[in-house]
């Protein structure tokens, strides 16, 4: 009887809340107080809030709680564990993810320009460019033979 009179003062008072908002203008942020005050209303009229007190006072709902709180620490345990020792499915699929990943880049393609980065590399003299556009390929052409292509 008390939580249900608590939660529609709290239903009530964000309702209040809700109201003062949307006289500011600020519509969005009063839609969303209201959404959150009509939660305990609506709580204690399916019976939740009922439930749940019947619950709160009951020795066995308490010995279910530790039964569930036990069975997630051993949950938590053994995944700790799998991880610390680095065996399990996800070692596995990472692996798997990894030599996805090398076998979708060509070894080759890297190769070259690794090598010719560590070479300085010495560029001719400005020579005279010949006419027509013949020189620019030659430019494309050092281009694409750096990146190994």
């Amino acid at each position: 009887m008390i939580a249900e009179t608590v939660c529609s003062a709290v239903a009530a008072a964000g309702l209040g809340i809700a109201v003062v908002t949307a006289y500011r203008k600020r519509f969005l942020a009063a839609a969303r107080i209201a959404a959150y005050a009509l939660v305990p209303l609506g709580l204690v009229m399916t019976g939740i809030v009922e439930w749940a007190a019947d619950t709160a006072f009951s020795p066995t709902a308490w010995a279910g709680f530790a039964v569930l709180g036990g069975a997630w620490a051993l949950f938590a345990s053994t995944r700790a564990l799998e991880r610390r020792r680095g065996v399990g499915t996800r070692k596995e699929r990472r692996a798997a993810a990894r030599s996805a990943q090398t076998d979708a880049i060509a070894p080759a393609a890297s190769a070259p320009s690794l090598g010719q980065s560590a070479r300085p590399t010495a560029r001719p003299a400005a020579a005279p460019r010949a006419q027509g556009g013949s020189d620019d390929f030659s430019d494309i052409e050092a281009i694409l033979k750096k990146h190994g292509i």
